[in-house]
């Protein structure tokens, strides 16, 4: 009985293997799956009409036609299929989704289910806050509501932090970062508790996006990138190279301050996220290192 149960695991890792040859299957098709977010602050989101827009959607586009040119193909479609926290992950493992470009953080879990490109962002996860609340630190959390997004892990990251010892919240989730940050916006939440850069692009695109301010301190620090397969070693290599030319040729922080600090569509509002140290330092030595080695030691 040994040997069929070899030749059957044989067989199953050759499928595997076939399934996540992503390059022969773009060039089989002519077509690329491309995962986006509706409401990722500036990285990713709708502007309505099926389109999408943000800076992991531009890179991603980009990358997407050099690698169209480097497999010699006159055309290659890009299919924009919206995802959430909680599907992401499995609609790339399933073959759905060739390239996630949305807002998800590479950690030590997440590599065992899926692979993750160069870091392209660094995001410090904190709160988004009514600007005249008078909130402007985690202490001030106490007996208030806290809004977060349903499969992510922002709140973990505030029960957490050693400043948040004692606090009694009440935690409220939104199914994605809009609903998250209508529940703010609406009087329901006091604070809604995300990534830096997603609490600044849903205030830049509000209605008044002066009631609004990001307040209080870091909770957690946090490498973003792009997600696709995992044991797809010809495709991660097609990506990285992109992104790490883009990188040294300076194409990457023109990109960067193209959506981060220049007026973005559809309210041509000015997100201003000056570009941080740990990003500098992904671009000066690119590397795809989890969340856990931002750790303070």
């Amino acid at each position: 009985m040994k040997k069929p149960l070899l030749v059957l695991a044989a067989a199953l890792l050759a499928a595997g293997a076939a399934q996540a040859d992503t390059l022969k299957k773009i060039k089989e098709t002519g077509k690329v799956v491309m995962g986006v977010r509706d409401s990722s602050g500036v990285l990713s989101y709708t502007v309505g009409g099926g389109k999408y827009a943000g800076f992991h959607v531009n890179l991603c586009e980009t990358i997407i036609n050099n690698i169209r040119r480097d497999l010699k193909l006159e055309t290659l479609s890009v299919e924009y299929i919206p995802v959430t926290s909680q599907n992401r992950i499995p609609l790339v493992q399933n073959g759905t989704v060739d390239i996630e470009c949305g807002s998800t953080t590479n950690n030590q879990a997440r590599q065992q289910q899926v692979a993750f490109a160069l870091t392209t962002f660094v995001t410090e996860v904190r709160m988004a806050v009514n600007a005249k609340s008078g909130i402007d630190s985690i202490a001030k959390l106490n007996g208030k509501t806290v809004v977060t997004t349903t499969g992510t892990t922002s709140v973990q990251h505030l029960r957490k932090h050693e400043r948040a010892a004692g606090l009694d919240f009440k935690e409220v989730f939104g199914k994605d970062h809009a609903d998250s940050f209508l529940i703010l916006e609406s009087g329901r939440a006091d604070a809604f508790v995300m990534d830096d850069y997603i609490l600044a692009g849903n205030i830049a695109n509000s209605k008044n996006p002066a009631d609004f301010k990001v307040a209080g301190e870091a909770l957690s620090v946090e490498p973003i990138a792009i997600m696709f397969r995992k044991d797809d070693p010809a495709f991660k290599k097609a990506v990285d190279d992109q992104i790490r030319a883009m990188m040294k040729s300076g194409d990457f922080e023109k990109m960067y301050k193209k959506w981060f600090q220049s007026p973005i569509p559809p309210r041509n509002t000015n997100p201003n996220v000056p570009m941080g140290a740990a990003l500098k330092a992904a671009i000066a030595n690119p590397n795809d290192n989890p969340m856990e080695s931002y750790a303070k030691k």
